[in-house]
């Protein structure tokens, strides 16, 4: 049965009525519709002309085929046949356009969930072909278009969602979910550094002085690979090229250059090309080769947005050859180059807590449980001699925002010098052979990766570095190590490092150590239980040496975690406080149990007896790989269900469980019982509910999770009498703050042009309101107030909740106030509680950043108007004093 208040008033008295003979049904409706409706073909003006009283008669034919076919859609969505009934929806509305308004939301109550069993069926060809479709009948309904963009976002097709969420927004400006959906793929689409790099004036000037210099030395004819907002092609055209192509992959990124290029009135000099440069020819494309290629395309390690590709590419097929001698430097517009003219690579080895815990196993117990057994675990981040395509060979991260900080164990190295103006040396890069460096080691510490960064030389005179102390909106490339216990380096080791271009990605690996004459091998190391330090150094050396005989059968239990989940497996207080709520609660059911017992003896019933007999269901519904499953069973008389559904993930906890004596018939696989995902929450049988339900309520990144309060009231149905939900509630905390670095990562800042050029209007249209994946803990930023409750989701007590919140925060400081962090204190039951700000915690926190500062004075109240929309928090702040809000 379809839900009733998914349909309108007139839609319900039609469905309501005993259906009759197809004819008197249409006559009913048509009855019912006049007041409403003008029929097809007539007009407010009185016609008498023969024409137009043909075409007021009735056809009775198809009047008997749309009513026919409106019973039958009807029918078809009381029996749950959401395929049949849109079927018939199409044919009566393309029949009968009257009453597009009448069966609306019939019909998109039909087309979702229609569209719902399509994709648990993989037809998503078919599922888009039945959004197509729908469009033509309804091209500006914005329910429709935002359902369109939410499921092209879950696929991937980012770009073509923020079409789909803009348009939907241009129809209803103040539709919530459309507006929540775009501020998520906006963050995919325009990353947050191009704000920052756009703010990033010297960065910007140092570019533009070497374009001009390129063209005022005869490179009159330039092309910009990757143009992004286009501000380099502009600058190229300003220093005075006669022609300028651009060219960019992302539809997003193509359409906002095409704007930003018309609004600095270049529309007509500079031809954008909504394509790869590796697809562009000459004629076809550009009419003849250009004496200059400006490009960007690097990111944190140099090579990963694929330049060395771009500019051979472009070498052989876009650009004039390359000057060859000094008599040349007078005719560049005869010759090609390419501005970066080169770039040199640096690295150095770095202990560091926060990257460890990120991708290796760090702890021996989790929650009570011996991790001995689970096998060789970390993250998909590594340069192993058999990479496959789960494996990156590095991350990134910025060093000096690292909780914790770092300790550098060598003094930086030059891992790699390349000239991108000499074609020869970007063709040999990955057939270089692999290059062996020494480093001698300047303090002790354990090794945990290889940071890397690098200087991008744009010419003789302009270069711009990305090192970890520059003010920069550069990240650093890092490598981490993976050992089963680490390994600490002494000072007088040297440690030997591999550098290699395989694939075009550069790659750097620690493979050995040098120690009092003889060779340590990392790789065989990563296997073994290779002590972190040992006081008898011969002992350390030996040790070291016998594991060069590793018994391979470790090596094959090896599980590749993600490295939140990683993070999260480290956590250990998040572990120990779960495992102390669920003693607790299993504690507390027991009792109940006896009391229970004991209250029957006079008046023994088998209901009883079973149900205390009988172990208590726990299920774990959370995202990823999660150990709370087995940190249930292991509390006996308990079955727990676990939501793991990789094989290789499922293989761990069975080893785990095995090597913790729990019985493999206390815990299943949740997912290898139900259909789909989304039917994860369910009873565990008709006979049974459950005790607990652990529920996924913070993301990594520091937002709730997406319709947690619907998981939620539908898990508290699920509950037997006395079960919980963990965690029970969630406390939102926040603090008033000055941030110019929140400032410059959300949007384009100050009234000036950017370069001269105006780009701000339109790159500021992606600016989201709450920004994420934060430390707070390293955030550059002045407290402006005490930290203070925003606002309070309680999971167990529907009764208990609210959507709107204010809150008065008093100033300790003077200052702006940018914006407001925010974390959790996650409450497992009333005494137990987690928080997401910790140093441990795996989470990350977020903040709302105000469009406008606003100043304050100490001593001084803000009222902030704390709002909850579908898991998205939003916040409006004033001064007291002052009557205007700004958000």
């Amino acid at each position: 049965m379809f839900p009733s208040e998914l349909f309108s008033a007139r839609t319900l008295v039609l469905l309501n009525a005993p259906l009759k003979h197809p004819r008197s049904l249409f006559l009913n409706i048509s009855l019912w519709t006049k007041p409403a409706y003008r029929m097809p073909n007539t007009s407010t003006r009185q016609k008498h002309s023969r024409r137009t009283r043909r075409r007021r008669r009735a056809d009775p034919a198809r009047n008997e085929l749309v009513s026919s076919s409106l019973e039958s859609a009807q029918q078809c969505l009381f029996n749950q046949d959401y395929g049949t009934a849109f079927a018939h929806y199409l044919l009566v509305l393309n029949l009968a356009p009257v009453f597009k308004d009448f069966a609306r939301e019939s019909f998109r109550f039909t087309l979702f969930k229609w569209a719902e069993e399509l994709d648990s069926l993989g037809r998503i060809q078919y599922l888009f072909d039945c959004y197509e479709q729908a469009l033509e009948l309804f091209p500006d309904d914005e329910v429709i278009l935002n359902s369109m963009g939410e499921h092209l976002f879950r696929m991937g097709f980012r770009d073509e969602a923020a079409g789909y969420f803009h348009k939907a927004l241009k129809m209803r400006p103040d539709y919530p979910e459309a507006r929540e959906n775009f501020y998520r793929v906006a963050n995919w689409l325009v990353e947050r550094w191009h704000f920052f790099m756009l703010n990033d004036h010297g960065r910007n000037q140092k570019y533009q002085q070497a374009i001009q210099k390129a063209v005022q030395k005869g490179c009159n004819t330039v092309l910009d690979i990757g143009t992004g907002t286009g501000i380099l092609g502009m600058c190229a055209k300003k220093a005075g090229a006669a022609e300028v192509y651009a060219c960019e992959l992302s539809k997003t990124m193509y359409e906002l250059a095409c704007e930003v290029v018309s609004a600095n009135g270049m529309d007509g000099s500079i031809k954008i090309l909504h394509m790869k440069s590796l697809e562009m020819e000459v004629p076809k494309d550009i009419p003849h080769r250009v004496s200059l290629v400006v490009t960007e395309t690097v990111d944190a390690g140099l090579f990963g947005e694929g330049i060395i590709e771009s500019l051979i590419h472009a070498w052989h097929h876009l650009l004039l050859p390359p000057k060859r001698g000094e008599n040349e430097f007078g005719e560049q517009s005869a010759t090609g180059r390419v501005i970066p003219a080169g770039a040199t690579v640096f690295g150095m080895a770095v202990e560091c807590t926060e990257i460890r815990r990120h991708h290796r196993l760090c702890v021996t117990k989790v929650g009570g449980l011996s991790m001995a057994a689970a096998g060789e675990l970390h993250s998909p981040v590594s340069c192993s001699s058999e990479p496959d395509d789960s494996m990156e060979p590095y991350t990134t991260e910025r060093l000096s925002r690292l909780p914790g900080g770092y300790k550098p164990l060598t003094e930086p190295f030059t891992a790699l010098n390349i000239d991108f103006n000499n074609v020869q040396e970007l063709e040999g890069l990955s057939s270089r052979e692999v290059q062996e460096i020494r480093l001698p080691v300047i303090q002790q510490g354990e090794l945990d990766a290889l940071a890397v960064w690098f200087q991008l030389h744009l010419d003789e005179e302009n270069s711009l570095s990305t090192g970890p102390q520059e003010d920069t909106c550069w990240e650093q490339a890092i490598y981490p190590f993976h050992s089963a216990k680490g390994f600490v380096l002494k000072p007088r080791d040297e440690l030997i490092v591999e550098v290699s271009c395989r694939d075009a990605y550069l790659r750097l690996c620690s493979v050995a150590v040098l120690r009092d004459g003889h060779k340590i091998s990392l790789d065989k190391l990563m296997d073994s239980q290779y002590p972190v330090s040992n006081p008898n150094p011969e002992a350390e050396l030996c040790s070291a040496l016998a594991c060069l005989q590793t018994d391979q059968s470790q090596a094959r239990d090896f599980c590749m975690l993600e490295c939140s989940e990683m993070a999260l497996l480290n956590n250990q207080d998040y572990h120990q406080s779960f495992c102390t709520a669920l003693a607790k609660l299993i504690s507390q059911l027991k009792v109940k149990c006896q009391n229970q017992e004991r209250g029957s003896a006079f008046q023994p019933g088998p209901a009883v007896a079973t149900r205390c007999a009988s172990p208590f269901y726990v299920l774990d519904v959370s995202e990823g790989f999660s150990l709370l499953s087995l940190i249930a069973a292991s509390q006996g008389h308990v079955k727990a269900f676990s939501s793991v559904e990789k094989k290789k993930q499922q293989e761990v906890l069975k080893r785990l469980a095995r090597s913790n004596n729990i019985s493999e018939q206390h815990l299943e696989f949740w997912l290898n019982n139900t259909e789909d995902e989304q039917g994860m929450l369910q009873r565990p049988s008709r006979e049974k509910l459950w005790s607990a339900i652990i529920l996924d309520c913070v993301e990594t990144c520091g937002l709730i999770r997406q319709k947690l309060m619907e998981k939620a009231s539908l898990a508290r149905c699920l509950l037997e009498e006395g079960g919980r939900i963990f965690p029970g509630k969630i406390v939102v905390y926040g603090m008033l703050v000055e941030s110019e670095t929140l400032l410059l990562e959300s949007a384009v800042q100050g009234q000036e042009p950017t370069l001269g050029f105006n780009i701000a209007p339109f790159i500021n249209q992606f600016t989201v309101p709450v920004h994420v994946f934060l430390d707070f803990s390293t955030l550059e930023c002045r407290h402006l107030s005490e930290s203070v409750e925003l606002f309070v989701l309680n999971l167990m007590d529907a009764n208990a909740n609210y959507i709107n919140r204010e809150v008065k925060v008093q100033a300790t400081s003077a200052g702006r106030i940018t914006a407001i962090p925010f974390w959790y204190h996650i409450y497992l039951d009333e005494e137990i509680s987690v928080s997401t700000l910790g140093q441990a915690s795996h989470w990350k926190q977020a903040a709302v950043v105000l469009q406008q500062p606003l100043e304050v004075r100490a001593g001084e109240w803000v009222r902030l108007a704390v709002k909850l929309h579908k898991s998205t928090i939003s916040i409006l702040a004033h001064i007291e004093s002052t009557p205007e809000q700004m958000e």
